[in-house]
């Protein structure tokens, strides 16, 4: 009976596992293959390009389809009864607290105190959250006691992955980049997808603490661990440093303070979450913290909504904030406020990226989802494998929240833009400009937008300049989109206050899930598996603390030195983990026949290919034209060579320089096949796989026993496979 229901097992998930791959597949590549004719048919009435709104709802397949399958937890126990009760007193007290700043607004309090206090309270509730969780107990501190139910560990999954860059720089990036921007929307979401039906489940199932304990278990040895605990580091550390760096940020423009001190505001912030009660304190926080986020990602929007078309629900309406912005497009070059190298045009595709680029960003960002040990953490702290599938839909619903909304947020974003800057007279520009101005974050003519006559002073040094803001003289960072858009469009300050909290937590969840799987790797695989096993538990979790201050300052330093590269090393972050987890822990599960020779040369020549292609394009290009037969980037509206004559550049005396800054002539200009740097993990990933598999074969099969486990990994039932190894 049992081999029956198994085998039944079987059968529902290669099903669902089929369907969801080839829906994904459709609206993740197939659509984007025929998008140009397709933008030519408007939905009546909602006013979308049919091309930009089938892609763009590609971010419901995963959150629909997969919430279906979720039929929720059986318990039913009072903790889980008290779990909904305070955490709806919760988001009730802090609906109130925003009622009740917007009227201390009204009765002329100042903004700047309203900064102080919406910045302030949110970040006392986390830190009593996170005090209040402290434990002394092992599994409470790594797992959360493998007892977070699926719901609420969805919503801290939701949290977890919600990070600065989702929060702060997806509507940003879709602004800037209009139709190519969709690509990292489309990439994320599907790599939730992946995680479900052949990832999370079974690590849930092997019972492990960390992803290093699994590659440990199933290919036999500290060295394999060693590997995941390197791959692990980097992935993680450039990610946390860009998380901090959004604290700061937000903290710097909200608070007044200087941005190095920000940072370290922010790290406090981070610590209070995260020191004394790890994965516990990180889960019941990180829950506080999405609702903070999804309330402040939502409101402004549909204000705006509301406002412009009288109908509350913006993922309906930015079709027709898409005509206007079309329209305004064409107005804006006909007047002279626009050039047609400046503008690009919001719906049209591959003008910033090659359709390689594109789907290689499709491609990387969903395995790489799938592969970032932070995440797939999270599904190490529920009750067992049923709802860490489970959780998995419920991340998907909380995740599309935001990204079917990023969209409109872009587009109504750039619609205030076009008609509330672009065209204004120098001397009228309204003052909040120049807060994000001094912050080097705005720009107009080429100089930090820091004053009125700082504008002025750097526009009349153009040559025949009309005295207008145009869309050639103006220069916003992506990050700057969200956090300003209240102001653009002229809201109350509490609306811009909001959206910084909701930042804030967008930035503080995601850090505190990076720093617990750095300081755990290096904690519990490097210092109790690998150099004291015999260490007690005191000792252990105040290693493990101790860690986790060490790295969260080593990332606030960092981030305080404001790296240039910081948002590009979000995204190398994931083909990284691509290149080097996704391969093993496929094969590991799926593959009984790879062995421990093949698991660890398929890491290393993976990992080693795609960080060799990173670090070469970027910090030694010329090394890599001379020595490594690189090439030219192209253009990818024009196909042409983006350096024209790539020997002439290399006859200059600084061809040959190392870690260039980025307006060095070589610097991210050239590669193999036309292939981005954040593209590293298509190289990566394919090598990786095909050297597992050649070496597995090349070497002898793994022991009876170990086919044994990984068989026992697969099934849906049973006691936990490293419980009944180590007991």
């Amino acid at each position: 009976m049992q081999s029956e229901n198994d085998a039944e097992h079987w059968r529902k998930t290669t099903r669902l596992m089929l369907t969801h791959l080839a829906v994904w597949f459709f609206f993740g590549y197939v659509i984007h293959m025929f998008v140009v004719p397709l933008n030519k048919i408007v939905i009546p009435v909602l006013g979308f390009p049919l091309g930009f709104y089938m892609a763009a709802r590609k971010t419901t397949e995963g959150g629909s389809t997969m919430a279906t399958q979720s039929t929720g937890s059986a318990a039913t126990s009072d903790f889980i009864k008290n779990l909904g009760r305070m955490y709806g007193m919760y988001t009730g007290g802090f609906l109130a607290f925003i009622i009740l700043l917007a009227v201390l607004e009204q009765v002329g309090v100042p903004n700047k105190y309203l900064g102080y206090l919406f910045v302030f309270f949110t970040l006392a509730v986390y830190a009593i959250i996170g005090i209040a969780s402290r434990t002394a107990q092992v599994s409470e501190y790594y797992v959360a006691g493998r007892r977070v139910p699926a719901f609420y560990n969805g919503m801290a999954t939701g949290a977890d992955w919600m990070s600065a860059a989702s929060f702060v720089g997806m509507a940003g990036t879709l602004f800037l980049l209009g139709y190519d921007g969709l690509a990292w929307v489309l990439g994320w979401t599907g790599g939730f997808v992946l995680v479900s039906i052949l990832i999370g489940p079974y690590l849930r199932k092997f019972g492990a603490y960390t992803v290093p304990d699994f590659m440990s278990f199933r290919y036999g040895g500290n060295f394999a661990r060693m590997l995941a605990v390197i791959v692990l580091v980097c992935c993680s550390f450039t990610y946390v440093t860009a998380q901090v760096y959004g604290t700061g940020l937000i903290a710097s423009r909200f608070l007044g303070m200087d941005f190095t001190v920000a940072v370290y505001v922010g790290l406090a912030g981070i610590l209070l979450c995260s020191m004394l009660g790890g994965m516990r304190a990180v889960t019941w926080t990180q829950i506080a913290q999405y609702i903070v986020l999804i309330v402040a990602y939502l409101v402004p929007i549909v204000i705006l909504s509301t406002q412009k078309y009288g109908i509350p629900i913006p993922e309906l309406t930015y079709g027709r904030a898409i005509q206007e912005i079309t329209a305004r497009e064409q107005q804006m070059l006909q007047t002279g406020l626009a050039t047609a190298a400046a503008l690009k045009p919001h719906i049209q595709p591959f003008l910033n990226y090659t359709p390689l680029n594109f789907f290689g960003i499709i491609f990387c960002m969903m395995v790489g989802t799938a592969s970032l040990p932070h995440i797939l953490m999270r599904y190490f702290t529920t009750p067992s494998v049923r709802e860490a599938r489970q959780s998995v839909a419920w991340s998907l619903l909380f995740i599309f929240l935001l990204y079917f909304s990023a969209p409109a947020y872009a587009a109504f974003s750039k619609l205030e833009v076009y008609t509330n800057i672009i065209g204004r007279d120098l001397a009228s520009i309204r003052p909040w400009m120049f807060t994000w101005g001094e912050l080097g974050l705005i720009q107009i003519c080429g100089k930090n937008a820091a004053s009125v006559q700082a504008v002025i002073d750097a526009c009349r040094a153009i040559a025949g300049h009309p005295g207008v803001v145009r869309l050639q003289d103006f220069v916003i960072n992506t990050d700057v989109i969200v956090l300003s858009t209240p102001e653009i469009a002229g809201l109350p300050y509490v609306i811009s206050g909001l959206v910084a909290a909701g930042g804030l937590a967008a930035a503080l969840s995601t850090a505190d899930g990076l720093l617990l799987a750095i300081a755990n790797a290096l904690s519990h695989d490097v210092y109790y598996k690998m150099l004291d096993p015999n260490a007690p538990t005191v000792r252990r979790l105040t290693v493990a603390r101790v860690l986790l201050l060490v790295v969260a300052v080593g990332a606030a330093w960092t981030a305080a030195t404001k790296p240039s590269d910081i948002l590009a090393m979000v995204g190398w972050a994931f083909s990284l983990a691509m290149a080097g987890n996704f391969p093993a822990l496929i094969m590991g599960v799926w593959w009984k026949r790879t062995t421990t020779a093949g698991a660890i040369a398929g890491i290393i020549a993976g990992f080693g290919l795609c960080l060799f292609y990173l670090v070469v394009t970027r910090y030694f290009p010329g090394f890599g034209v001379r020595y490594a037969g690189m090439t030219s980037l192209l253009n990818p509206a024009t196909g042409a060579p983006v350096i024209a004559d790539l020997a002439a550049v290399m006859a200059r005396p600084d061809a040959m320089q190392s870690f260039p800054t980025l307006v060095h002539p070589l610097a991210n200009k050239v590669g193999w096949f036309n292939l981005n740097n954040i593209n590293c993990g298509l190289l990566g990933m394919p090598l990786g796989f095909l050297v597992i598999i050649v070496v597995s074969l090349m070497t002898k099969a793994p022991s009876a026993e170990m086919q044994a486990y990984v068989d026992e990994i697969r099934k849906p039932r049973g006691r936990t496979v490293l419980e009944e190894k180590t007991t």
